[in-house]
Parts: structure tokens; sequence; C-alpha cells
């Protein structure tokens, strides 16, 4: 691949910071259409979306062990950067760097709920996310990595509402979903407001996204009136209380301007009460379908990144018995 083509989809798709050691231009259609390799087991990944229309950029976590190997697909939260905040701020490749499982982070989701838009938006533009996650990512990625066929999908805030819509949008896709900190109705007043503030959060037009409120795409996309949809999958749910622990005072305390850590803990502190709540309805609805689920409380915790990669370890752990796999060290 020409070395302008190279610096042209790095600019459409970012990242990240560290040079790339080795790249790999795979020009056959249904293949990556370019990877750059971060050392032994990290790689950024090309592939051409005819549903998003453009070039969209994921990056991978090759797992340890010999043979194929289980595929964790793992969503960010609401700000989506060029480069998921998993990997920036919630340590995913130092915690999955002895885990036998590929961990695959798309890039880029702002504000996008991780869905197919109704239409486009004259901010966050044209999103057909759904059909890029649970089409043609996995035809693409999951041969590219040699996969054994086992999937599962998380996320957290915004990405773990994602993950659980297309689990119960989706029956039998992924062996497992994992939602952490999250809220998972669309049509109670809670899950409206969440789910409107995400989309506005990032200058994006609600009404565009299922169309006006209440219409048969809101209610289609509740995991809470529709969680018989994951009958099946192993769930798991997690939030904290919103009570600032010693981490997250420390935190604040050591920030290099105090007064403003403190104003951003303030706000996570209302998320997280507002996701542990969401959580419990939840639970109580699986609990009512007879639905197993593994759920966890957090005595402290706001709805921040120190926090969320704390909760990935059991996420994992609950991911890991459903692949039916030792969960690594």
């Amino acid at each position: 691949m020409a070395v302008g083509l190279a610096v042209v989809l790095a600019a459409m798709a970012g990242a990240p910071a560290e040079q790339p050691r080795d790249t790999v231009a795979l020009a056959v259609r249904g293949e990556p259409i370019r990877v750059e390799r971060y050392g032994a087991a990290q790689e950024r990944v090309w592939i051409e979306s005819a549903a998003m229309g453009r070039v969209m950029a994921v990056d991978v976590l090759r797992g340890v062990g010999d043979g194929p190997l289980p595929t964790l697909y793992l969503l960010d939260g609401v700000d989506g950067k060029l480069v998921s905040d998993w990997l920036t701020k919630g340590r995913a490749a130092e915690f999955f760097a002895d885990k036998p499982v590929d961990v695959v982070l798309p890039a880029g989701g702002a504000g996008s709920m991780y869905s197919d838009w109704e239409q486009p938006d004259r901010v966050l533009g044209w999103n057909r996310w759904e059909t890029f996650l649970t089409e043609e990512l996995p035809a693409v990625v999951e041969p590219y990595l040699n996969g054994d066929g086992r999937r599962a999908v998380g996320g957290v805030s915004m990405g773990a509402q994602a993950a659980m819509m297309l689990a119960h949008r989706h029956p039998g896709l992924y062996r497992s979903v994992a939602g952490i900190s999250g809220c998972y109705s669309t049509t109670d007043a809670p899950g409206r407001a969440v789910t409107t503030m995400t989309v506005g959060s990032r200058g994006g037009n609600v009404e565009n996204l299922w169309g006006p409120w209440g219409s048969p795409e809101w209610q289609a996309h509740d995991s809470l009136l529709n969680a018989e949809g994951l009958r099946g999958t192993a769930v798991y749910v997690s939030a904290a209380t919103g009570v600032p622990g010693v981490l997250n005072l420390a935190e604040a305390l050591t920030a290099r301007d105090a007064v403003e850590a403190m104003g951003v803990a303030g706000g996570g502190i209302s998320l997280e009460a507002g996701a542990h709540y969401c959580t419990e309805r939840f639970a109580q609805r699986l609990n009512e379908l007879q639905i197993p689920a593994t759920v966890l409380y957090l005595p402290t915790g706001i709805h921040s990144w120190l926090d969320f990669a704390v909760q990935l370890e059991p996420a994992w752990r609950s991911i890991a018995a459903a692949f039916g796999t030792a969960p690594g060290k």
C-alpha cells in the first residue's frame, strides 16, 4: 500500500501514539485492508464497512495460548474516541496481556449508542454500528485472528447499554455479555433520559437515532422489555454506589487542578448512582424471568475509569466461565 494512502487512513481512523513496528497491507476484499502492529500483542486493523460507508479502525489485543482463541468485543463509553478509552484509561492492554482471549476494541463511536440510526445526523454523521459490529466486523476480524467461533461482548456506560442491546437483539451470537455501570432500558423515564443525554452530550439529535421517542425502535432496543432475548446467554452486570472511595478521593486531591477534579467527581457520583439504580432494575427483571445472571455491586466507586478498570476483572471471570476456559492469572 502506498505511503500516501497509509497516511490518509491513519488520519481518518486515528492511531495509537507509538510508532508502529511493522505494517502489513492486505488488499483482498473481505480481509482487513491494513494492519499495523504495535509490539507482539497489539494491532490496529482497518476494515472497509459498507454499512458505515467508510473505513473503520479497531484495535486488537492478541491473547495467549496455543491454537484458536475466543473473541471478546469490548465497547467504549460515550466519548468513543479514535482510540478506545479501554486502552488509554482502562488499562485493558495490561489486564489482558496474560489472558486466553483475543480482544477487539472498536474506535470512534462517540454518542452513537453503537446502534443503527434511522437518519444521518448533522454532527454525528452516518451510523450503522449494529450492522458493523454483528455482521461485518466478526466476518473479517475473526478469520484474521483465527478465532474459534466463541465470542462475547461487553462494555462500559454507553457501551454497556449497547452490549446488552446487541446481545438481546441477536440471541445466540454471543456466549456472554457484560455490562459495567450501564443503564438497560430505553423507554422508562431514567432510560429515556440517559439515552437522550448520551446522544445530546456529543451534539447529536436523538430523534435521528430511533425516530421520535415511543416509536417501535425505542421499544425494540430496550433490554428490560426484551430481556427474554438474553435467555441462554451468560449475563454479567455490575455497578458501584456512587460513593467516592479512597482511590477516588486520592485521585481528586492529587490532581493538577483539585477544584476541577472534584467537580468532575461530582458528576461521576450522580452518574454512577443512576447506573446503580438501572442495574438493580435490570437484575430484578432477569430474576423475574428466571434468567441467570452474575450481579456485582461495589460498595464504593463513581462513574470513572479508575473504577471501571476495577470492574473489568470480575466481568472477565464471568465471560471466561461462559467460554469454558481458565481466566488466566
